[in-house]
């Protein structure tokens, strides 16, 4: 099982953000939808180990978030809305690089691994580019190939296409769900991406209302929006 949760509640100050959350996600692909506030991103930053349970079991990758963050965190990737608060090295190879820091590669293979991910996102000819300088698809791209040249097993994304255009919204998608090997998690409200999932999850007042398959929990999403 990917992701296994039991009972899990996430209270912030006085907030009760996630209640009592059961959950088990084995599908490759996973939506999460729901309104503003309805407890998604709590979601995945809960699951990416950077908000703690309150109550409950959680299992990611068989792995307890809290008890063995230092190893989870080496075997997932977050990807966010805004990629200015992932890029942090000055040039598009340099900040690539900076991802592989604690696997202690040789030099030699970080270059390889750099190169291929660089060339796989198309940013090749941006390499030596300030990466603070890029359109904000290129540096979605940029954060994109930074979470996938750790070759991770789980990625997270929250919104990750939220203030892309069409054009660079299909590239990021594309890149996501391309089968690396890896899991996908994605927060989103684009729900023509959600349909592309296997199992979609709705939240609502910060509990999981259904689980299933899309295009039949996206028919109750907007039938609660009509109402």
């Amino acid at each position: 099982m990917s992701i296994h949760l039991e009972a899990v509640s996430v209270r912030l100050g006085e907030a009760d953000v996630l209640r009592d959350v059961s959950l088990n996600l084995a599908a490759r692909t996973v939506a999460v939808i729901g309104e503003n506030g309805s407890g998604k991103s709590t979601f995945a930053r809960l699951i990416g180990g950077l908000v703690v349970r309150t109550t409950g079991e959680l299992s990611v990758l068989g792995l307890d978030p809290t008890r063995r963050a230092a190893e989870l965190r080496r075997r997932i990737a977050l990807v966010f809305s805004n990629p200015d608060a992932q890029i942090v090295m000055p040039t598009v190879a340099e900040d690539v690089a900076f991802s592989l820091r604690a696997d202690r590669l040789r030099s030699v293979e970080v270059r390889e691994r750099v190169s291929a991910a660089l060339d796989r996102f198309g940013l090749t000819a941006l390499a030596d580019r300030p990466s603070h300088d890029l359109s904000g698809g290129q540096k979605q791209l940029l954060a994109l190939c930074g979470a996938f040249v750790r070759r991770p097993e789980l990625v997270i994304a929250d919104e990750p296409t939220a203030y892309l255009d069409a054009r660079n919204a299909r590239r990021v998608a594309d890149h996501l769900f391309e089968d690396t090997g890896h899991r996908l998690v994605l927060v989103t409200h684009d729900l023509v991406l959600a349909e592309r999932c296997e199992v979609a999850v709705l939240f609502t007042a910060g509990r999981v209302a259904a689980v299933g398959e899309p295009t039949a929990i996206l028919a109750e999403y907007e039938a609660i929006l009509r109402c």
